[in-house]
């Protein structure tokens, strides 16, 4: 089990980790969520969130109707709030769009679980990046970010991991 499976770790994150788990506690949005086994993946919860991030959701979905209708029945009545279909290569995904108090959130969910989607599996890999690098490197991420790079590229340049940055940062030294 990871660190990132609950919301635990926010509660004494820094500043923007409490303020996303005091939005996503107050706002019930696990618990709305909770038969499509949600988690908190992206920038955030790695700590290499900038002005413009958002809360990403992971979800895993069985049933896309039953999905679609709960996103719409808890949400449609926040603000921006848009939900569409995607087709990402073969995976066929849904993704759902709100804000909060001026926090954009962003619900992504495939019929794939969510341990196994590429949002969670990159947040993983770049974490353990982090780790290892050290504050300069994240402090070089967050710079590129503010820059405009998203962050697979970001750490894609930093690492110089030629070709696809998504792709290359999954096989980034696999073990």
């Amino acid at each position: 089990m990871s660190v990132f499976d609950t919301l635990d770790y926010l509660k004494t994150g820094n500043a923007l980790q409490q303020k996303s788990y005091g939005l996503l506690t107050e706002h019930r949005i696990f618990y709305v969520l909770s038969d499509f086994d949600p988690i908190l993946v992206g920038t955030i919860p790695i700590a290499i969130a900038i002005d413009s991030s958002d809360l990403d959701i992971g979800c895993y979905w069985n049933d896309k109707n039953a999905f679609i209708a709960t996103l719409h029945d808890a949400f449609s009545g926040y603000r921006d709030f848009s939900c569409q279909e995607l087709n990402q290569g073969a995976a066929e995904a849904i993704v759902a769009n709100f804000s909060i108090d001026g926090i954009a959130i962003e619900i992504f969910g495939q019929n794939i679980p969510t341990r196994e989607q590429n949002g969670y599996r990159h947040m993983l890999i770049e974490h353990r990046i982090l780790q290892e690098r050290g504050a300069a490197f994240r402090e070089a991420v967050i710079a590129l970010k503010k820059s405009g790079l998203k962050t697979e590229p970001a750490f894609a340049q930093l690492l110089q991991i030629e070709g696809d940055p998504y792709q290359g940062l999954l096989e980034y030294k696999k073990a």
